[in-house]
């Protein structure tokens, strides 16, 4: 089992950056490909990014390409997510996510742990 603990969110002006960090507990971090998401009030919760066990392998959802890049360090258990250039559509609850699957997945369904999510708030 692994639990997730997100942090770094909060209130950042459009153009800002952030970057948001998940410890996992257990030793069985690199056993899991990890994803980020985000959900936006009164919308459903929406995929972000994807890195696969080793770090080598990293999907972004559209909007966030160029602008957002997800890293892990096995060696600490950690995923983090950096996000720059920050517009307001990227105001949401982020949480970070753990699965077990081998094949990338965007899936929210398909993460079997997830983190109790930051709030990230851009300014206009």
């Amino acid at each position: 089992q692994v639990q997730l603990v997100e942090s770094g969110g909060g209130l950042v002006q459009t153009g800002g950056s952030l970057r948001l960090s998940c410890a996992a507990s257990g030793r069985t971090f690199s056993s899991y490909a990890m994803g980020w998401f985000r959900q936006a009030p009164g919308k459903e919760r929406e995929f972000v990014a994807y890195i696969n066990r080793s770090g080598g392998n990293t999907i972004y959802t559209d909007s966030v390409k160029g602008r957002f890049t997800i890293f892990r360090d096995n060696a600490k258990n950690t995923v983090s997510l950096q996000m720059n250039s920050l517009k307001p559509e990227d105001t949401a609850i982020y949480y970070c996510a753990a699965t077990g699957k081998v094949l990338p997945d965007t899936t929210a369904s398909l993460y079997n742990y997830w983190g109790q999510g930051t709030q990230v708030t851009v300014s206009s």
